[in-house]
């Protein structure tokens, strides 16, 4: 019996391959003779870098970099990545690492201030190191700059009436009157970005970033219409450059608009994040023949449908025809919720314990809940 285990990332408790791992050990306890193969997850926002370069770095190709950058609000930070060896090295990046919200203290989240800056300054690091191809995912971040630190960053000069350079953040965009482009590209002439991005938002509008996704970044309401027309300017400048600026593309809105520039001035393409994982990972080629799939993440609810990683995994393996057990934390949907995102069995990996939340979370209560879990549905599926 062959089964292919590949579970997102607990968060706070348990990374995807020690869930997967956990997941593994049940299983085998049960099923002594049962072929079991773990793959990493994610689906291209946190645990992404954990996922693909961990799994990578196991087989020694692979290898986990920091660079100290500027953060979001101008100070140094310590931001990870990752690169995977392979014929050309592969980045792998999450821009939190460098401007996400959680580096922003509660009294000063403001997007008026904060700056991409420091994914720019990640990129040229593995650019450095002779990366070819990058992975980035651009989820949670605390910016609505449309990504202009980061093109400063990477040699782009973003211009003020007096000639200087402008300031950080949305508050600095407003001052931009031109874009001047760097003599020599910062990226390798054949260099690919392929971008984890799950939001479809246009960059401006009712439904681009300022309005949506600002407040939730601190932005007070006064500020919304300020860094919606600063964006707006800044995509007729940047159209200037580039013919194929398109602020109304699906994605361009996504992380304060960073998907709009990496579309726009780095040619990236943009990709549903739990595909674009699905794919660097090659898990289609790990079910051929497969008779079972295990996948799960810590919570199962009417959102895991929307690009969440474990649905993604049971529209793969459905189209394998091979069943899928799911295993979470918890679970918050319905029965015909479950079934329609193309599980057949579901777990929570708690109910048949008498702990609370916080020790639940421990990683090593996770852990065995986690294996104990699986043992129990692996030995109820085989009837």
């Amino acid at each position: 019996m062959k089964i292919v285990i590949a579970i997102d990332s607990l968060k706070g408790s348990l990374t995807s391959l020690e869930a997967g791992n956990a997941a593994a050990e049940g299983v085998l306890a049960q099923c002594p003779d049962a072929s079991v193969i773990v793959r990493p997850l994610a689906d291209g926002g946190e645990g992404t870098v954990d996922a693909l370069t961990a799994d990578a770095a196991s087989e020694g190709l692979g290898t986990f970099e920091s660079v100290t950058v500027t953060g979001p609000l101008g100070e140094s930070v310590c931001a990870g990545y990752g690169i995977l060896r392979r014929q050309a090295p592969v980045a792998v990046i999450e821009s939190s690492a460098a401007c996400g919200l959680p580096l922003v203290p509660d009294a000063f989240r403001n997007p008026m201030n904060t700056t991409t800056h420091g994914l720019g300054e990640m990129i040229l690091d593995a650019v450095a190191k002779g990366c070819r191809h990058f992975v980035i995912g651009i989820g949670g971040s605390s910016t609505n700059d449309g990504g202009a630190g980061m093109l400063q960053a990477l040699g782009y000069r973003l211009i003020d009436a007096s000639g200087n350079d402008i300031g950080r953040g949305a508050q600095g965009l407003r001052t931009l009157v031109a874009i001047e482009p760097p003599a020599v590209s910062p990226l390798y002439a054949d260099s690919t970005i392929r971008v984890a991005c799950d939001v479809t938002n246009p960059l401006c509008g009712s439904l681009g970033c300022s309005a949506v996704f600002g407040p939730q970044k601190g932005a007070k309401e006064a500020d919304i219409p300020v860094m919606d027309e600063a964006l707006r300017r800044y995509a007729e400048l940047l159209g200037s450059h580039f013919p194929n600026a398109d602020p109304d593309a699906p994605g361009s809105g996504a992380a304060g608009g960073l998907g709009f520039a990496f579309r726009t001035v780095l040619g990236a393409d943009l990709v549903p994040g739990s595909q674009l994982i699905l794919e660097e990972t090659g898990l289609s080629a790990y079910l051929a023949d497969a008779d079972l799939v295990i996948t799960g993440e810590g919570r199962l609810d009417s959102q895991t449908a929307m690009g969440k990683a474990p649905a993604a995994v049971a529209a793969l393996a459905r189209a394998h025809g091979i069943p899928v057990i799911a295993l979470a934390g918890s679970i918050a949907a319905d029965e015909p919720t479950l079934r329609q995102m193309g599980f057949t069995a579901w777990y929570g990996i708690n109910d048949h314990t008498a702990c609370d939340l916080a020790t639940a979370m421990r990683p090593e209560v996770a852990r065995r809940n986690m294996s104990e879990t699986a043992g129990r549905a692996i030995m109820e599926i085989m009837g």
